[in-house]
Parts: structure tokens; sequence; C-alpha cells
């Protein structure tokens, strides 16, 4: 998702930022009474986006599932959260908050597609408060300087969600709730990624051994 940045140290209430927002020209997001302006997003993350947007649009058409784009709002049921996802999927008839229809409910498919200012903002808050959304069933997370896929699968009948990480652009995830399957060289398709970084300093030269001196003895 796009970096979210601070609107005002005030705690609002939902339906005062949906008045706000419906109102305003950018994008906000709400969170637990705060609204955070949603800055724009790189090439690469548009790239990724319209990447996936393109593959999933031809498996899920004819079925009763619908995508929407990163216009799309949700919320969460506690209403603590109202989120533009990269990507969403909903399948059956879409619940909205109220008459406007801008607000979906019952979202099935939540993706995002990290960077480096929202990643902690999308993998932690995110995944908790969408964990309460008892439609959801799947949460995918997209990394954009390297290939790799967090999925989150809610488990059947639980509260449990199975975790699963891809990083071969030869292997696939499977979302089971809306019966297709996504290729990771489809999602990074003419992708560049920079050069891998080391997370740990290396030691070029290793120090070379001090000389012991040599005592001398003393004469009586």
């Amino acid at each position: 998702m796009a970096a979210p940045q601070r609107k005002l140290a005030y705690n609002y209430t939902p339906e005062e930022y949906l008045a706000f927002e419906r109102n305003s020209q950018t994008r906000h997001e709400y969170l637990d009474g705060q609204i955070y302006a949603m800055a724009g997003a790189s090439p690469k993350h548009n790239q990724i986006c319209f990447n996936l947007a393109g593959e999933l649009h031809p498996l899920i058409k004819g079925t009763t599932c619908v995508g929407y784009t990163s216009d799309q709002k949700i919320r969460t049921e506690l209403m603590d959260l109202f989120s533009y996802p990269d990507l969403t999927i909903v399948c059956g008839e879409p619940i909205f908050h109220d008459q406007q229809q801008d607000v979906i409910l019952n979202p099935t498919v939540v993706i995002e597609v990290l960077s480096p200012r929202t990643e902690s903002y999308d993998r932690n808050i995110k995944l908790e408060r969408y964990q309460n959304i008892s439609s959801l069933t799947d949460y995918i997370l997209i990394y954009q300087e390297r290939p790799c896929v967090e999925h989150y699968v809610r488990q059947k009948g639980k509260r449990q969600w199975l975790f699963t990480m891809e990083t071969d652009l030869a292997a696939e995830i499977e979302i089971n709730s809306i019966k297709c399957k996504l290729k990771l060289a489809d999602i990074y398709n003419r992708v560049k990624f920079p050069p891998a970084k080391s997370l740990l300093a290396t030691v070029e030269r290793l120090p070379k051994p001090a000389k012991k001196k040599k005592s001398r003895s003393k004469s009586k």
C-alpha cells in the first residue's frame, strides 16, 4: 500500500472520518480514531498491482467473486480501521457500511503490496485487525524489492491462521477461497529488482595478530 501520513492528533469518530473522507480530494485511512493521509505509490508498486489485477481478473471472471482496486475502502467489524487495500476480492453480494455504498464490510481476499514505510503497518497492525473480519479468508503481502509473497489463510472453522511464504519465481500460491493460483513469475513480470544488500557487515580483511614481546630475564 501507499505510505500513510498522519493527519491530526485528535480522536475522530468513524462518522467524522467518513464525512471528512467523502469530501476530500485525497485518500485517507482511519485507525483507532486517527486519520492518515495516503502518500503516492512508487512505479514498481503500481506495476505489481497492475500485474496482480491482470492475473486475477480472468481467474474470477464468471464466478460469484468480484475484484476491486485500491480506491475501494473496507472496514473492520469493530470499526477501528477503515483502509484502502491494493486489491480486494469479494465473493457473493458485497455488504456495505451504509447507503453511500463506498465501504465494503465482507472482503474475502485482501492483497497489499509492501513498501519500506508501510511494511510494519501492513504486516502487524493491519493483519491483527483484518483477522477480526469474519468473511476474510486470505491476507496476502507482496514484497517490492525482491520476489517474496506471504500468505495468511484462515483455517476452516477456527481462529487460527496458516502462514506460508514463497520466494522462488518458479513457485505459486494457491488461493482456495477463490479457486485460483498465482505464479510469482506473473506477479513480478518485468519487475526489476535492486541488487541484494547484505544485512550483516562484512569484514574485508582480518587484522594481523599482534606480535608478542619477548620478556627479558633480569640478571641477579
